[in-house]
């Protein structure tokens, strides 16, 4: 559950010396994806999703493999964040304190932020890439303002299968430890009766262009995850100083991405060659940020 790049190598030799790891630090996987998948192929260790969307889709795929002759897509959910239903003209003015105020979930200032970029989707997919194995144009995302579906998974005999539950993330964090067991859960039950309506949309990717960033990094060179990751922690810091606004994380994120682009093409062999991607992108970012305060 550690935050950030600190996470990245007790992750990978804990894996490397067979143990399981239930995994909640996004970082890892979206920055060293291969290289953590690689660790734990090679000792056996599981790598158990502790985020609400992978763990649906986790419990969706039980019994389901081989992944790759039976998923047609991972249906991964969003709530929409704080400015789902804002105006294009007016998101250049939103406030921080506007932006934390997320509809569905309590959580943190970086990741809330994100919810409201549609970033945090976008890293999401990045994730289930890594940990489902199915390829890019294989994940799609839709705005469930209810956040009552965590995530579906479509399979190739037209079938779809959904995981629900309360919006509590003791639930995914139990079934990481419980596995392959349920224990009673320390919360209410989701009360069917209680939710109403269920409604599903396409992400508007015109007024957040983040989701659109992360495919852009998953498909790219191995270097862009690094790149879009650290670039959007240094935005959205900065959003969240008020010294950038929100319009503008998406413009330093794509401007490191496009700048990484130029310097040519990289190789990630082990986390010293990530390391070295992430000072650089959060350098650039850094002064890209300052030139749009």
């Amino acid at each position: 559950a550690t935050s950030g790049t600190v996470g990245f190598r007790p992750t990978i030799d804990a894996l490397a010396a067979g143990k399981p790891v239930a995994l909640a630090n996004k970082e890892t996987l979206i920055m060293a994806g291969h290289l953590v998948t690689e660790a734990a192929a090679l000792s056996g260790a599981p790598l158990l999703p502790i985020d609400s969307e992978h763990s649906a889709i986790w419990q969706c795929l039980q019994g389901e493999q081989p992944y790759a002759e039976r998923v047609r897509r991972l249906l991964l959910t969003a709530s929409g964040g704080a400015f789902r239903e804002r105006q294009a003209s007016t998101l250049g003015d939103v406030t921080p304190e506007e932006a934390l105020k997320h509809p569905t979930w309590s959580m943190g200032p970086k990741i809330t932020i994100d919810s409201a970029t549609l970033m945090n989707k976008g890293l999401e997919v990045i994730e289930a890439y890594w940990l489902f194995g199915v390829p890019a144009d294989r994940i799609d995302v839709l705005v469930h303002p209810q956040s009552v579906v965590h995530s579906m998974v479509a399979m190739v005999d037209g079938s779809v299968i959904a995981q629900l539950g309360v919006t509590d993330m003791r639930l995914p964090i139990q079934y990481a430890f419980s596995y392959p067991d349920r224990w009673t859960a320390p919360m209410p039950p989701l009360d069917l009766t209680r939710c109403g309506a269920l409604e599903f949309a396409a992400p508007d990717t015109d007024r957040f262009p983040c989701l659109d960033l992360a495919f852009r990094a998953l498909t790219g060179d191995a270097g862009l995850p690094v790149v879009l990751n650290a670039a959007n922690e240094v935005a959205v810091a900065a959003f969240l100083e008020a010294r950038l606004p929100f319009t503008a994380i998406p413009e330093v994120i794509t401007g490191a991405m496009d700048a990484h682009e130029r310097n040519g093409t990289s190789r990630i062999r082990h986390l010293d060659d990530v390391r070295v991607i992430d000072r650089w992108a959060r350098e650039f970012a850094g002064q890209s940020a300052a030139g749009l305060q």
